[in-house]
This record gives C-alpha cells, structure tokens and sequence, in this order.
C-alpha cells in the first residue's frame, strides 16, 4: 500500500483540489464539540496524507499529530507547515495498525475512508486498537468510510477524472470489481501524468482495494477495543445513513 500512495502523492492535491476540506474538517469539529472534545485539545490522525485536513483543524484551534504510511505524502504534509502553524503540527510516517507514539488525545480522527483500506478483520482490529491505545480515557474516536448498504444498492461504476494547473494535466480512469463475499471492491486506476512544460507522460497504474462496512461489525470490533459506539451518520448531513449514503461517519467512545 505505501508504494501506491507514494506515486499517488505527486498528483495526490491536484485530484482533489475540488473537495471541500474546509467543510469536512467544520463538520468533524462540531462533531467533536458535541462529544465534550475541546478545540483546544489535541487530535491523532491516522492517515494524514498531505495534510489539507490537518492545516485546517489546526486553523480552527487544536494541535495535531498525523501519522501516514507514505513518506511522500508525510514529505508533502511538511511542505504545508508554515512557520505559524509549525509548533501545532507533527507528521510522522507509520502505519495506522501498528503505530505507537506513547502519548494520548483528546480524540482519534481518520478521514477520507482510511478504514477502507483496511480490508481484512485483523487490519480493522488492529487500527481500531491504535486509536484505543492513543485516546484519554473518555476520549473520542471519528473516522468515516464506504458504507455497505450504499455500496451494495448503488454499485460503483467506471468513472474518468481529468485535471490541471500551470505545469500538469492528470486524466485518471477509475475500474471497480466488486467482491460480494469479501465486502471489497478492488478499484484499479489507470493514471496518465503530462507535463505541460516538455510534452512528457508518465502512465501509472495503482490498484487501491476498499472495504465496505456495516454497522453490526464496526460496533463488534470497536468494542473488542475498548470503545463503545455513539453515533454513526451519513458523512457531511448528519443524517442517519442509509441506502443512498456511499460514506458513513463513525464515533466512538473510549470507557
């Protein structure tokens, strides 16, 4: 997985320079708030990547610590640190199932369907486990995903993605398979990178495999490691999920 993510991280921003980081980091804060989590306090991510998220909870008041297992996004997430926002951002590289920092949060946040990656139960487990371990006692943990019923009603299908600034253009074709007795879908990109300068392109091909989760399981493993599920929603409404909703957020507890 880091070998994918680090090719991903050259074009990684670009992608997804029209999603609204803002939006989703206001959401988990007022989230958090309602759970008793100061913004004064300080935040765990597992699964930083280049940092967008991080630069924005912090704007908003707290300290972060992310861990990605990508050093080119870790290296990139550095980049972002400006000498204002420095003394309240950390990354690190590491991997969210068995990353040990010997500190404790107010709460563990994991964003955009990091979860997802972890597609067997161990690897869920042992990601649920980290954040346990991290958390104060009474302390929060978030994290969003795919969510089964959506995944299930709303089958995933090829999707073409293109997109450019002043020295690349990116076009990106999405291939799902879905695997019904795994609750996988196996996403494989095709990725042409041209830079505009001298003509050049790169093709990459990435294979990502998302796990889609159901409430039953996420609420078995949560509780084999000491949380205790609170709330889960559709990601950004607030609405309880359902059929139509692709991304569900989960928050939990730690006794």
């Amino acid at each position: 997985m880091s070998t994918v993510f680090n090719a991903y991280a050259a074009y990684y921003d670009l992608l997804y320079q029209d999603k609204d980081y803002s939006a989703e980091s206001k959401f988990v804060h007022e989230t958090l708030a309602k759970h008793g989590v100061s913004n004064k306090g300080q935040l765990l991510e597992l699964g930083s990547g280049t940092g967008k998220h991080a630069e924005e909870f912090v704007n908003l008041g707290y300290k972060l610590n992310g861990v990605d297992m990508s050093a080119a996004m870790v290296d990139a997430a550095n980049v972002r640190k400006s000498s204002n926002l420095a003394k309240n951002l950390e990354f690190v590289v590491g991997d969210v199932r068995d990353v040990r920092l010997n500190k404790r949060f107010d709460a563990v946040i994991s964003l955009f369907h990091v979860a997802s990656y972890q597609t067997e139960n161990d690897e869920l487990s042992a990601m649920f486990q980290t954040a346990a371990i991290h958390l104060e006692r009474g302390g929060v943990f978030l994290f969003d995903c795919w969510y089964g019923p959506a995944v299930l009603t709303d089958r995933p299908v090829v999707r073409v993605k293109h997109m450019d600034n002043d020295s690349i253009e990116v076009l990106r074709i999405a291939e799902p398979e879905i695997h019904p007795n795994g609750n996988v879908v196996d996403v494989r990109y095709t990725v042409q990178v041209k830079q505009k300068g001298n003509g050049q392109v790169t093709d990459l091909y990435e294979k990502h495999s998302m796990r889609y989760l159901f409430l039953p399981e996420v609420q078995l493993l949560l509780e084999q490691a000491g949380m205790r599920l609170v709330e889960h929603v559709e990601w950004l409404t607030g609405d309880t999920p359902g059929f139509q909703s692709w991304a569900a957020m989960f928050v939990a507890v730690k006794d």
